[in-house]
């Protein structure tokens, strides 16, 4: 009868790991690499996000949350000043046509060298004018119904405020005031009847500002064009400067990556030399155990050596397993995994983490329960840093074949 696979931990055992010196100082370099591929997962993360966002032609912002700076990001600096200074320049055009816009409203000229200044007689000192000076006086007028007909209420003196506002709150464009010019006389068209002296006047001024708008119109469409295309431009910048901040840190991943692997690589010597090879029996009971297996477990083991093994093909109608030909630590992560699963699966013939003295020796009946528990809590302690270096080792192996390029 074969020997129970459990039975047979006492052959597969790291010698070295009973030193608690070489125990802490594999331990520390297991918890080093962890952070480091902590912070290389965050860093892969936002290297993703940038891509969908570029993929979509969107420009991402990265403050708050990202850890890519502005001081890392190449030319950023010279991007973000530019920008700046076509901002407050499409600033300053715009308050030049809303002043030119204000002529219309407030100067008086006749036919004057400015296209724009020139009105037959000035709007808001027209002799219909007065009624739209100043908002609407709802209960001295009497006019109880007004809100009901009247949903957004506009007068001149309500325009000259907003388009002198500083803090904020003002006309953004143009077009805003001329809306708001606009819907003043329309209120009074609205609310008054179209046989009443307020109907007329409303209906006489709009006509005489449409014709004045239409005067200013053209440059209207030209800033507005202009302003169309600087917006794209500074987009433009803006995406390019994070491209190249995340082709940056892509390159940096990959560096990282590369140190990483020549450190797990000098790991993995360091503790292959520690493990006892396995032997002849030792991998016939690996392979017992893999075929007592459930399918799912049976699936992920085969992909333990495709880990390893990147020629593998653990998906192929027809797996052929070579365990006499798998390195030391990938029969180390499968005796691990047989162990964890078997027990789980409730097959009670796992490949138990045992030390080989501790196994072959009698009990000592002087040891009391005290110096028992410390032993097997040591012994637990070790399966699980053995474990962790082994999946530490081959997760980096597999993240090193999905690194980005530089």
């Amino acid at each position: 009868m074969d020997k129970p696979v459990s039975d047979a931990a006492n052959d597969a055992i790291v010698s070295g790991y009973n030193n608690t010196g070489e125990v802490d100082t594999y331990n520390h370099c297991v918890d080093e690499i962890s952070q480091k591929v902590e912070r290389i997962e965050q860093k892969m993360d936002e290297i993703e996000q940038c891509t969908a966002s570029t993929s979509k032609k969107q420009v991402k912002a990265s403050k708050g949350s990202s850890s890519v700076k502005d001081k890392h990001i190449p030319g950023l600096k010279k991007h973000l000043q530019e920008a700046s200074r076509m901002e407050a320049a499409a600033a300053k055009r715009m308050q030049d046509l809303m002043r030119q816009f204000g002529t219309i409203l407030n100067q008086a000229s006749c036919l004057a060298t400015l296209c724009f200044s020139c009105l037959d007689l000035r709007v808001t000192r027209h002799k219909f004018a007065w009624p739209f000076m100043q908002p609407v006086d709802v209960e001295g007028l009497g006019l109880d119904d007004y809100f009901e007909v009247i949903d957004k209420p506009m007068d001149f003196s309500t325009i000259k405020n907003q388009m002198e506002a500083r803090d904020g709150t003002g006309y953004k464009n143009v077009r805003q005031i001329c809306a708001d010019v606009r819907l003043v006389f329309k209120n009074a068209m609205k609310y008054n009847d179209e046989k009443s002296d307020v109907y007329d006047m409303a209906k006489t001024l709009l006509k005489k500002f449409d014709e004045k708008w239409l005067q200013l119109l053209p440059k209207v469409l030209e800033e507005e064009k202009r302003r169309e295309a600087e917006v794209a431009e500074i987009k433009l910048m803006e995406q390019l400067a994070h491209e190249a901040a995340y082709a940056k840190v892509a390159r940096d991943v990959s560096n990282e990556l590369n140190e990483i692997d020549a450190h797990l690589e000098e790991l993995r010597e360091m503790v292959v030399l520690k493990c006892r090879k396995f032997s002849v029996e030792d991998k016939r009971r690996i392979g017992a155990a893999l075929a007592r297996m459930s399918p799912e477990n049976l699936t992920r083991a085969l992909e333990i050596v495709a880990e390893a093994d990147p020629t593998f093909q653990p998906a192929a109608e027809v797996v052929n397993l070579d365990i006499d030909a798998q390195s030391e630590s990938t029969l180390w992560r499968l005796k691990f995994f047989v162990n964890d699963n078997l027990e789980g699966e409730g097959d009670g013939s796992g490949l138990a983490s045992v030390d080989d003295d501790d196994n072959n020796r009698e009990e000592d009946p002087s040891n009391d329960n005290n110096t028992n528990n410390i032993d097997n809590s040591n012994k637990n302690n070790n399966y699980k840093r053995k474990r962790e270096i082994s999946d530490a080792i081959a997760k980096a192996a597999k993240k090193k074949r999905q690194k980005p390029n530089s």
